[in-house]
């Protein structure tokens, strides 16, 4: 989510009712599980084995002082990827020109340390983190992942239209899971007012691991609201393709192997095409935003492009000031300080800290009963629960939404396991072997999910008990990927680990009435973490962002 937000032994079998996993004594010791990248984070140091300040030193190779510019220089390059094995003060000079360049090209964030950092623009700003040189995936995964995108964004609209489904499967979280209960009522009052949305716009992110045993591409999570990075996800891929044209040939890496991202003009693009079909030229479109946004500068690079381009009013709004500021005109325009609104864009509104008063509530509730195009619109948001997401995995649920069987496979193929604790066999394993099982609660932004024996403790809490709080959770299997040789930029200070990636692709959805406008992959991120750590953010301290090399 925002900042937030930041993700085949046997061939995995239709849906998500197949094995638990074995794995090696080998497997067992190294084993390293999915995770997700969030600005919701408690912050804890980067682990690292190698930590480096920089200079702008000459390079060193085999011995002999160069200039790191000269084009004359031959050098044996590295085993490809094995990015541990680079001279280390090449690896200086590689990192100078990024740090350089990441702040000539506004791959910035607010510095924590600062006060005003997440409130003022300009002020304490820091590089974003991000991998020096990037992670290699398989090129067949890659077009695996984007091909999904359509489908997936296709998906989620069909299932936001019936109101039933989402209602019924979540109805026993909602009785113990008071966030998603409060979501639910608002969904219940727009079926009340059998409120039709006939502008649809999604936003979406799906993020994969890919799993080192099976060797399959698998689904971690939908994120249907306030899906981050679009922003500085280009702009990484920008700068992982300008540091290989510049020190390629000393690495033995292509430029042209790091796919091109469109991401955020894509998702631009998206609000700004719903804005047209909203058909009015005076009306703005608003971000709603949390009160302190260290991240502010990846959503700026939307606006930016929304102000320049298409020469779209832009407000940023929290919650309680919508409240305080917004009201519906009789004709069910929303209209903020007077200004009608045609589009609101949530990068905030996901976690119960976003709720702290009645008033944020309220808000919602009023944004929700306009006429004024949501991304998400509260059945959009339902759709991203962890619980729909397992829900979706039981046999035959794919087809109630979908008829193309081509689309179904490809789907089911991505599923990894997911089960909701009424399977008492899957409890059951899930005490015995926690360590490959995640418990994951109805939470977006992470850092909210259980690993390991404490699997093994809730579960058994749970039982005692004898409550209904099972609902609240669902449980996931757990996927090991493969560790790489990552270098690791954060504070203007390298580090050397081992890591694990998650891959993230975009898709935009943009429906008026029976008319698809929009239904395209839109650009992807690639966010890469320490493997020594369950969690994993990127503003919080865990993770970095990253780009892919295709291989």
């Amino acid at each position: 989510m925002t900042a937030a937000d930041f993700g085949s032994a046997t061939q995995i079998t239709p849906f998500f009712y197949k094995h638990i996993p074995s794995f090696s004594p080998h497997q067992q010791r190294s084993r390293h599980s999915h995770y997700s990248f969030s600005s919701t984070y408690f912050p804890k140091p980067l682990l690292s084995h190698h930590h480096h300040h920089l200079t702008m030193p000459p390079v060193i190779i085999n011995g002999k002082l160069t200039d790191s510019s000269s084009s004359s220089v031959t050098v044996k390059p590295p085993s490809l990827h094995d990015y541990h094995t680079i001279d280390q003060q090449l690896l200086d000079t590689i990192a100078y020109d990024a740090l350089v360049w990441a702040s000539l090209h506004g791959l910035l964030m607010g510095d924590k340390s600062s006060n005003k950092s997440g409130t003022v623009p300009g002020v304490g700003l820091v590089h974003a983190p991000f991998a020096l040189l990037p992670v290699s995936l398989p090129e067949s995964k890659f077009k695996q992942a984007c091909d999904l995108a359509p489908i997936f964004n296709e998906l989620v609209d069909r299932v936001s239209l019936d109101a039933n489904f989402l209602q019924e499967s979540l109805s026993r979280t909602k009785k113990v899971d008071e966030f998603t209960s409060r979501l639910l009522d608002i969904h219940s009052k727009m079926i009340q007012l059998n409120k039709k949305e006939e502008i649809r716009l999604g936003l979406h992110r799906s993020d994969y691991m890919l799993d080192e045993e099976t060797k399959s591409l698998l689904q971690i999570e939908l994120n249907t609201i306030s899906s981050s990075f679009a922003g500085f996800g280009s702009v990484v891929t920008e700068l992982h393709r300008y540091i290989l044209s510049q020190h390629g040939k000393l690495l033995g890496l292509d430029a042209e192997k790091v796919p091109v991202n469109n991401a955020a003009s894509q998702n631009a693009e998206g609000l700004a095409k719903a804005w047209i079909e909203y058909n009015n030229p005076k009306a703005v479109i608003i971000f709603v935003v949390q009160a302190e946004e260290r991240n502010m500068y990846d959503q700026h690079s939307l606006s930016a492009v929304l102000k320049e381009k298409y020469g779209i009013t832009i407000l940023r709004k929290t919650l309680a000031e919508v409240d305080k500021e917004g009201e519906i005109l009789p004709d069910g325009t929303l209209s903020i300080n007077g200004r009608a609104v045609a589009v609101v864009y949530f990068r905030a509104g996901y976690t119960p800290a976003d709720y702290p008063s009645e008033s944020e509530w309220r808000a919602r509730l009023l944004m929700e009963q306009s006429s004024a195009v949501k991304c998400p619109s509260i059945s959009y948001h339902l759709v991203g629960t962890k619980k729909i997401q397992q829900e979706l995995a039981k046999p035959g649920v794919l087809e109630r939404f979908l008829e193309n069987k081509d689309d179904i496979a490809k789907m089911r193929e991505c599923f990894a396991g997911l089960w909701s604790l009424d399977d008492s066999d899957i409890v059951k394993k899930a005490i015995e072997k926690p360590e490959i099982f995640v418990m994951k609660p109805q939470r977006e932004g992470g850092g909210n999910n259980i690993y390991g024996d404490a699997v093994s403790e809730t579960l058994i809490k749970l039982q005692k008990s004898g409550s209904q709080e099972n609902a609240a959770y669902i449980l996931m299997q757990r996927i090991f990927p493969n560790l790489s040789a990552a270098l690791l930029m954060r504070n203007g200070c390298l580090h050397k680990d081992h890591a694990i990636s998650e891959l993230g692709i975009f898709g935009t959805y943009l429906r008026n009435k029976d008319k698809v406008i929009i239904n395209d992959q839109s650009g992807y991120l690639m966010r890469t973490k320490i493997a020594s750590s369950d969690e994993g953010g990127v503003a919080a301290g865990f993770a970095v962002l990253d780009s892919v090399y295709l291989s």
